[in-house]
């Protein structure tokens, strides 16, 4: 499916109106800095200019294209399909009204027609995709910059809103699929594409319901060897089953059975948007944990949540050895806790952090760290993030700076150098759990 995620050419149907859909997919193409060939065809010609550059419209596609991204009406689509199969190789058909609002009939022509010409289709009624790592946005959802992420989603305004968020989160993507309808290639398609992708280190998957359970866990599981799988499952409620059928005309089954077929597979389930993207923050960093943690702290309370939500999800809190003990006593002030959670008080600085850290790193007894950090008014939030990122420590660190202002700039620091923070100490504490679980 390279063909679709790192196109070499693309060729855009629609109308090229600003604000139309296929004027804002052509605007994110161009704007992304896709540096292959781009094609805008509409029956009625002209030219469209778009952050700077004019094209010609075409009347019709007239030479072969590795995608065409299809934002007509629906009744049309069949027979456009027929007509460009030739001199195509995949289409992403954004175009609503096919079986998602009964029009089964129309759905099943569109798919006939791809058959017939060998091309491979994504949707009806998606939102689009992104090639990140090939420079190509063939979507109107928001741009994102690239990382190790691969977001396949059934609902498009979920992946736009998931993007959104993953930016606001410092997530990095590889690719964005919003497969709408799965009239064709369907989950499992891209489950097993995105396990072989050497870009894509983690796959979020966002669905409603799948059509064939059987192949759905095959790829579940040949993905989930090889990549963490991260799975946010909607329509678990009698009543969120039948608003998933009115919305992708997906069948969302008993979520037992779903649930059941995770597990077997190794994927990492989470309930919220949010559990999202802080496991895809943690698998971007580190492919697995052990279960015994270090929590390193500057406030008692913080580290005292931290503690609990880590015993409630299954982790032991690592015990130190006496070695590791003494060589924290002979330079911490003698206030702070040496046992586990560590609690260095509120005026640790650079080098009590760094010397902590790197400590209890060489402990056998502990596999991962939590640290915390609340700075006082008076010891500014870069100076503690300078602490982690130089500390010699090869096991994963997991790391908590809060709130809002006061820690920005060290966050943005944290960031510069590929270490995520997760806002609360309940949830870093939760994505050592999923790092665990691998």
């Amino acid at each position: 499916m390279d063909y679709f995620f790192y196109p070499s050419s693309v060729a855009v149907f629609g109308s090229f109106k600003k604000g139309a859909i296929a004027y804002e997919i052509l605007r994110n193409i161009v704007e992304g800095g896709f540096e292959g060939k781009i094609i805008s065809v509409n029956p009625k010609g002209g030219s469209v200019e778009v952050a700077g550059r004019t094209f010609e419209i075409r009347e019709r596609l007239d030479e072969p294209v590795d995608s065409a991204i299809i934002a007509i009406p629906a009744k049309f689509v069949p027979a456009l399909i027929d007509e460009i199969g030739p001199r195509i190789r995949g289409a992403v058909v954004i175009s609503a009204g096919f079986s998602e609002v009964g029009n089964e009939e129309l759905e099943r022509e569109l798919v006939e027609k791809a058959k017939k010409h060998g091309v491979r289709v994504i949707g009806p009624n998606c939102a689009g995709i992104f090639g990140v790592h090939g420079k190509f946005f063939g979507s109107f959802e928001v741009r994102v910059k690239p990382g190790g992420l691969a977001l396949i989603s059934q609902s498009g305004a979920f992946g736009g809103a998931a993007l959104a968020m993953g930016n606001d989160e410092g997530i990095g993507f590889s690719a964005f699929v919003s497969y709408g309808n799965a009239s064709d290639l369907n989950e499992s398609d891209f489950l097993e594409y995105f396990a072989d992708d050497e870009n894509t280190r983690a796959i979020a998957l966002y669905i409603e319901g799948v059509k064939d359970g059987r192949r759905f866990l095959k790829a579940l599981r040949y993905a989930a060897g090889r990549k963490p799988v991260i799975i946010l499952k909607a329509g678990k409620s009698a009543s969120g089953a039948k608003a998933a059928a009115s919305h992708t005309g997906s069948l969302a089954g008993s979520y037992e059975i779903y649930r059941a077929a995770f597990k077997q597979a190794g994927a990492i389930e989470v309930e919220e948007m949010e559990e999202l993207f802080d496991a895809a923050k943690a698998f971007e960093m580190y492919p697995k944990a052990g279960r015994r943690v270090a929590v390193i702290t500057n406030s008692g309370g913080p580290g005292v949540l931290a503690t609990d939500k880590l015993e409630r999800l299954g982790l032991e809190i690592a015990k130190l050895s006496d070695e590791t003990v003494d060589e924290l006593r002979s330079f911490l002030p003698p206030q702070c806790s040496v046992r586990n959670p560590i609690d260095l008080i509120a005026d640790a600085d650079y080098e009590r952090y760094k010397k902590t850290i790197e400590v209890v790193c060489r402990d056998e007894n502990v596999d991962s760290l939590l640290v915390i950090c609340v700075p006082p008014i008076f010891l500014p939030s870069e100076e503690i993030a300078r602490a982690i990122i130089e500390a010699d420590c090869d096991k994963p660190v997991i790391v908590n700076f809060m709130a809002g202002e006061l820690v920005s700039e060290g966050v943005k620091l944290l960031e510069m150098h590929g270490i995520k923070n997760f806002s609360t100490p309940e949830r870093a504490a939760k994505a050592l759990a999923w790092l665990a679980r691998r």
